[in-house]
């Protein structure tokens, strides 16, 4: 008999790229420990499953890199199975099958039955919405739709995600209430675009509706907005935002740019004019809001002239939160078909500016914030440091609030009231009030 027949297998799921990723994963491990599979997040196993990212370049690099590094395991011996999920493997899985065939299946992000039943699983329709979380028991992602219909120029998504489905908000409800039940209080609505949500299913933007049925679950206490899109924003919401305490007053919503020759190729369908009348909307209905916004830098045809608009708007806005990429030219989208004429070093050096733009900004915002006291959540302890965030800051890609806990106790996944007798750029220092 073979001795391997006697081991017991446990599948490690590894998550690459965006949070909706991570949620994926996590529905992924619910359904696998469901059918009594010993499962794992990034740890030790003889069977591996990687959920790939193909977004831009550096992302599709990674997930290139993780492939051939497990690849190279299973030629050693080290791991029996490697399996490959997501993003990277639905858009290019025939490249994939050819340049890197030592895997054992290449799958597409719609395809989670056959996954589970080359796992030696069963596909539950019984356990919507119950995962196995990876994140900290505090907060967790819902995923209130998949895939997206803005035609953007430079964006890959909609080949690899599809077009825009929304989950009914009973099903959001139920899967909210059992997160809470978990211990979870702090809810992070994610989509590729949130301002469309509803429309396939009720025929008109229904975030706000979804988010007066969130707030009545019990346990929960903040909600978080990911990912809105400018044109057709439901101002319904940020009357609710400024009524009702769960709802942080924060909001995601990338930009990408604002010059209107970027913005008209790039196919966004607004203009600086309207952007910036939106942004001003926010302010005044929701003061003391968050807002995090993206750009590109680097876009086809993006002159000096852009560039600065660019910047100079940049400096005018005040952005709270705000992060920079170059552009990345991608297969099959609509700005592919432009010439990539921006030079590398160009790009870099843009983004570099607009970041250190935005980090005498958010120096400025954070010295106002000394003497102020905050409602923190407390996510872990690192170092000699409990670390927390304000209801202004989502976790991996906002400020931290620091807590000296040579000095202080409080405990993890509890909401305590903070000083702040410290900032940088990016932290805030604070002692428990």
């Amino acid at each position: 008999m073979r001795t391997k027949s006697l081991k017991k297998n446990k599948i490690n799921v590894i998550t690459l790229g965006c949070s909706k990723n991570t949620y994926d994963s996590e529905v992924l491990m619910g359904q696998l420990k469901a059918s009594g599979k010993d499962v794992v997040h990034e740890q030790e196993g003889n069977i591996v499953v990687i959920n790939t990212c193909g977004f831009i370049d550096n992302a599709k690099a990674e997930s290139v890199n993780t492939i051939l590094e497990y690849a190279d395991k299973k030629e050693k011996g080290i791991v029996d199975k490697v399996f490959v999920t997501g993003c990277l493997s639905e858009r290019y899985r025939p490249d994939l099958e050819k340049e890197i065939p030592n895997i054992d299946q290449y799958f597409g992000t719609t395809e989670l039955p056959l996954l589970l039943k080359a796992l030696g699983a069963d596909y539950k329709h019984e356990l919507l919405g119950e995962r196995l979380t990876t994140t900290p028991k505090n907060y967790a992602y819902l995923k209130i739709a998949e895939g997206c219909d803005r035609p953007c120029s430079f964006c890959a998504i909609p080949i690899m995600r599809g077009k825009h489905v929304s989950q009914p908000i009973e099903k959001l409800v139920k899967e909210a209430e059992g997160l809470a039940k978990n211990g979870v209080k702090e809810l992070i609505l994610i989509a590729q675009d949130l301002t469309y949500y509803g429309l396939d299913l009720y025929k008109k933007r229904n975030l706000a509706e979804l988010l007066e049925n969130l707030v009545k679950v019990e346990g929960i206490e903040w909600i978080r907005l990911h990912y809105a899109f400018p044109t057709g924003f439901p101002m319904d919401v940020l009357d609710l935002m400024k009524r009702e305490p769960k709802i942080c007053n924060y909001i995601d919503i990338p930009l990408q740019h604002i010059s209107d020759n970027i913005l008209k190729s790039m196919r966004r369908g607004t203009t600086q004019e309207k952007t910036t009348k939106l942004l001003k909307e926010f302010r005044e209905k929701v003061p003391g809001m968050a807002i995090r916004t993206t750009l590109i830098v680097g876009y086809p045809g993006e002159t000096q002239e852009d560039f600065e608009t660019l910047r100079d708007w940049v400096q005018e806005m005040k952005f709270e939160r705000l992060g920079c990429f170059t552009y990345s030219h991608e297969e099959n989208t609509h700005a592919y078909l432009l010439e990539d004429d921006v030079p590398e070093e160009v790009k870099q050096a843009r983004a570099a500016e607009i970041m250190d733009l935005q980090s005498q900004i958010s120096w400025d915002l954070n010295q106002e914030k000394i003497g102020q006291t905050f409602k923190c959540i407390i996510d872990r302890k690192e170092g000699q440091h409990f670390v927390g965030r304000t209801e202004f800051d989502s976790p991996d890609v906002d400020n931290e609030v620091l807590i000296d806990a040579a000095k202080f106790y409080v405990k993890t996944g509890d909401f305590v009231q903070v000083k702040i007798i410290d900032a940088t750029e990016f932290d805030l220092y604070g002692e428990p009030v």
